[in-house]
């Protein structure tokens, strides 16, 4: 069964990239919460002195007042972006690592029910490995374990298109060759 590696892969490929879930809840979300309740609060002070033309106990505020308080404000928006930038950076690798082991699965699936050369599925099957460890793989070392040169490999776009050209190469097969009980290689 050609299909297996992609299924045993895809699998173990999965377990690495959903646990970036609790990676990024456990190490990022409570400097985000914190960095979200200040912000809370100092908007909504601006919100209330707004409403009530600028004004804070019955006394109206000083253009410095006003200024330190629109300050605080765009400083605590400026905390929350920064404290959820690590969050947003590891939604990537996370996203596309889980979408590529899933596809590794399905295509390790299909390929025992398509009935074609044995090389031509083994190429199927090793370009779906391939692709997934060129670009989630190496999105993972670049952003999770900030190894820059990962970025060049990254930017070579060589990952994406062997994901592409192994469902292309999929397709192809399943057109030539499913069948609708498991293929003896």
């Amino acid at each position: 069964m050609v299909g297996k590696k992609n299924v045993v892969f895809g699998f173990i490929f999965l377990v690495f990239s959903a646990g970036l879930g609790p990676l990024m809840i456990l190490n990022y979300m409570p400097a985000a919460d914190e960095a979200g309740a200040e912000k809370q609060t100092s908007v909504g002070r601006l919100q209330q002195l707004k409403l009530d033309n600028f004004e804070e106990d019955l006394e109206p505020l000083t253009p410095e007042q006003i200024a330190k308080a629109n300050t605080d404000g765009i400083l605590a928006l400026n905390k929350l972006v920064n404290a959820r930038q690590p969050i947003d950076l590891i939604k990537n690798p996370h996203a596309h690592g889980n979408l590529e082991a899933l596809l590794n699965i399905a295509v390790g699936i299909a390929l025992c029910f398509i009935a074609v050369a044995p090389m031509f599925k083994q190429v199927i099957s090793w370009v779906f490995i391939l692709g997934t460890i060129l670009h989630s793989g190496v999105m993972y070392l670049a952003i999770v374990f900030e190894q820059g040169w990962a970025f060049a490999i990254l930017a070579s776009g060589i990952g994406p298109a062997l994901v592409l050209i192994g469902l292309l190469l999929a397709g192809i097969a399943a057109f030539m060759g499913m069948r609708g009980e498991v293929v003896k290689d």
